[in-house]
This record gives structure tokens, sequence and C-alpha cells, in this order.
């Protein structure tokens, strides 16, 4: 059965052309098309020419954007003696050991990224199943396995995340809000290209770029020149 379409969304399908737009173009479009009532995320949505069941050609990293995600992240951080007080007093908004893993072993999620420090994850391992489907866990990959916790916290309170491709390749990511200036949307979508770019895997073969589309939360997809999105010069885009 076919899915209804609003007529709010018919309307926005309307303004997009079937065609690969140039990224400033593209951006401008999806703040236009950010109706809804309520503050919409900028989402990236790239399929690349991998197959992540091989491990040679799998993406999983982080970013840094340079202007934010646009909403506060609450990170929980597991850890052990003083280095519980440490991520306390640089900013997580829930640390504990022990107790911590149990809590979240009974439900309680009130986080949106978790840090752990390596000599816990032993015990972190047990929490796989709750916090795998979720993509809430920890690894060295992610940034979120470090004893380094001040300088995590504050990485990804600014704006780091983490991301990965899905089982068909495709790399889901919001990177800002629809109210941020499509300048800062395009640093912050440059950033995103830029590590991808960086962290090719080995095993990826042939063209590795196959198509980025842009949308916000409730708004159609756009698709993003991706040549000239990857040719843009970092002056350009600051």
């Amino acid at each position: 059965m076919a899915k209804k379409v609003s007529r709010r969304f018919q309307a926005l399908l309307e303004r997009v052309e079937d065609r690969a737009y140039d990224p400033t173009e593209a951006l401008n479009l999806l703040k236009e098309t950010a109706t809804a009532k309520f503050p919409e995320s900028a989402e990236a949505h790239i399929r690349l020419g991998i197959d992540p069941k091989y491990t040679d050609q799998q993406l999983r990293t982080t970013v840094a954007l340079p202007k934010g995600t646009g909403q506060e992240v609450r990170v929980a951080v597991i850890a052990r003696g003083e280095k519980v007080n440490e991520a306390s007093t640089n900013g997580a908004d829930i640390a504990g050991s022990e107790e911590l893993i149990e809590d979240i072993q009974k439900g309680m999620m009130d986080f949106d990224l978790l840090i752990a420090t390596p000599d816990m994850m032993p015990q972190v391992a047990k929490l796989g199943r709750v916090l795998g489907p979720r993509g809430l866990m920890p690894s060295p990959k992610g940034g979120t396995v470090t004893f380094d916790l001040a300088g995590a916290i504050a990485e990804f309170k600014a704006g780091k995340l983490e991301f990965r491709a899905d089982r068909t390749g495709i790399v889901h990511v919001m990177f800002g809000k629809a109210s941020f200036s499509a300048q800062d949307l395009l640093t912050n979508l440059k950033a995103l290209q830029e590590t991808i770019d960086r962290n090719r895997p080995s095993g990826a073969k042939g063209r590795y770029w196959r198509s980025i589309y842009v949308a916000a939360t409730m708004g159609p997809s756009i698709e993003v020149d991706v040549n000239a999105l990857r040719d843009l010069k970092l002056n350009e885009a600051a």
C-alpha cells in the first residue's frame, strides 16, 4: 500500500528538481524546505562504493563539525576511582562505575553518548546487547574509549560526531540544524566530506562516492553534486 504524502510534503517535493545541485544551492533549498513546526536538523545521506560485510570495506570514524551540531549532547562516562570525579568535573552529565553499568542494564538511557575508560571495557562489553542496536557502544575508533576524559567530553560537546556506514554502504549523518546559515551548513558538510575521503577503507575499489543527498528532518531529499563538493576549497567553505 502506497504511503500517503501530505499536502505540505507534496508542495515541497515540487520545489526540488531531479538533478544534482551545487552544494550552496542545495543547502539554501534545504533551509527553504524546512517548514515543519519544530526545529529541524540537517541530514546527509551518502552512498559509498563499499560492501561493509568485508572488514577492509568498513567505515567507522568521527568528524568534528566546525560549526557544532546545534544540539546539546548528554554525555555519560563509565570509569573508576578518580576518573569518575574527573569526568564529572569536566562536564559529564552522568558518571559512574559498576553501578552505572547496572543502571544501564535496567534500562536507564538518559544520555546521547557513552564514553568508557579502557580498564572498564570488559564490564561494559556485557552492555553490547543494550547499547549495540542504539549505536551507543563505546569504541576506540569512535574516540569513546579513552583515559583522556576531559578532552573527549569537550570534543563531543563541541560538535564531534561518531558515524559509520550501514550494512548497505550508506552513511547517515546529522550535520547541523536547518536554522544554521547555508554557509555554516556548508562548512560542516565539507568537514564531513573530507573526513569520509580521509578514512576511505583500504578495500574500497572503483568509484568511492556514488551519491550524496541532503534533507531537513521532515523535508524532501536534495541531491548534491559530489564533485563540486569535493572540489570546493576550504577557504571557500570557511
